[in-house]
């Protein structure tokens, strides 16, 4: 639908109404320094950092918990958060935060550490268990202060609406949204960035550039979410193979730290499609990367959807450098065989079969996938049959 206002069209995302919800932003080398501050404005005392066993091994951790200490604040660590985290941890996470009478939240880590901590203010406020809150908006009361500093470049979940659990019972992830997730502050230090193994690296930063063609293909993007997700995907298309080859390269690092920001605050507000919903069920039943299962079903979701409107993959083409001579559907075509390539190029997987996944799988990975809030907003609503084609191709 078209309208036009002094001669000018207006696109079908001007005629609706859009929010666009971002916490604060902290960015930059150093932010870290920034916390203690950032804590103290939110009213908070007693601190608890939630990491991984990883973070606390490199400078990072021991780098904030000093600058906290040394701004009088009382700091406790939880650490025992797993890649894809389960709920028993945030469970075990809440009893130490309710010990501790904490009244403050800190997430170091990538996305899984930050969706842990989620998990907790949201069981803090609200009580139950994590799995119950699946869905949308379930978790009703206000959450504790929470601040969100990344050290990966991709999930987004530092500026993000989303929390996504492993429940390991069904062997799925759940998928739990509400504005209310949306961290307090978000600092970004790209500093943090330098301790990444490559693989890491690789998977996050294709997970970026997932959040970035997913949003803009998005039935609920708007012209915010569309400015955010071209600038990201272009950064982040020029920057990751840079990136992957040396984490600790100081530019490409800062390329990508901006690159994941805009793209999770592209995604947040539009929210994402197929690929994530087909992901999660992936991730819960194999307990693989995110951002390598990302990179396998991508380019099949662009083809899929494509067939129906090329047109959002014609700007996405165009905003990384593909050729977009010929019709869009051919264009279209290129961008995801591009797609591809890139994920390659970075030494992500090729097939599920790589990541663990086997036929016998596919039927059940279809119906999880059906019931994913993030298939909402996808631009093509696919039947199963559809869903199990997808998976099939990818296999």
């Amino acid at each position: 639908m078209q309208a036009k206002v002094d001669g000018e069209e207006l696109t079908r995302s001007d005629l609706r109404v859009a929010k666009f919800h971002t916490p604060e932003i902290i960015v930059g080398s150093g932010a870290l320094a920034e916390i203690a501050g950032a804590a103290r404005g939110l009213g908070v005392q007693r601190l608890m950092i939630v990491s991984d066993r990883g973070i606390v091994a490199t400078p990072w951790y021991p780098e904030l918990a000093a600058s906290l200490r040394s701004e009088g604040l009382s700091v406790s660590s939880f650490s025992e958060v797993s890649p894809n985290p389960r709920a028993p941890e945030i469970s075990a996470a809440l009893e130490h935060y309710d010990f501790r009478r904490c009244d403050g939240i800190v997430a170091l880590g990538g996305g899984s550490v930050i969706d842990a901590a989620k998990g907790v203010a949201i069981l803090a406020a609200n009580g139950g268990h994590i799995l119950q809150y699946e869905g949308i908006d379930k978790a009703t009361s206000p959450l504790p202060p929470l601040i969100a500093a990344p050290t990966t470049a991709g999930s987004g979940s530092d500026v993000s609406q989303f929390c996504i659990v492993n429940d390991v019972d069904r062997m799925t992830k759940v998928t739990i949204i509400g504005r209310g997730l949306v961290p307090d502050v978000a600092v970004i230090d790209p500093r943090t960035l330098a301790t990444l193994p490559p693989e890491v690296a690789a998977q996050s930063g294709m997970d970026a550039i997932t959040h970035c063609i997913e949003a803009y293909a998005s039935v609920a993007h708007s012209r915010l979410t569309d400015g955010a997700a071209l600038s990201s995907i272009a950064t982040a298309w020029r920057s990751i193979e840079r990136f992957v080859g040396d984490p600790s390269d100081t530019v490409a690092g800062t390329n990508m730290a901006y690159a994941s920001l805009e793209a999770g605050m592209a995604f947040t507000n539009a929210i994402l499609g197929a690929t994530h919903a087909m992901s999660h069920p992936v991730g819960g039943l194999c307990d693989a990367p995110h951002g390598a299962i990302n990179s396998v079903l991508l380019p099949h979701v662009i083809r899929f959807n494509a067939a129906a409107d090329p047109r959002p993959y014609v700007d996405l083409a165009r905003a990384v450098g593909v050729d977009d001579s010929g019709s869009p559907h051919a264009v279209a075509e290129r961008f995801a065989d591009a797609v591809a390539r890139l994920s390659y190029s970075v030494g992500l997987p090729r097939t599920l079969r790589a990541v663990g996944v086997l036929g016998e799988h596919l039927p059940v990975l279809t119906a999880n996938a059906m019931v994913d809030a993030c298939m909402t907003t996808n631009p093509r609503q696919p039947t199963p049959d559809e869903i199990l084609g997808m998976y099939r191709e990818a296999l």
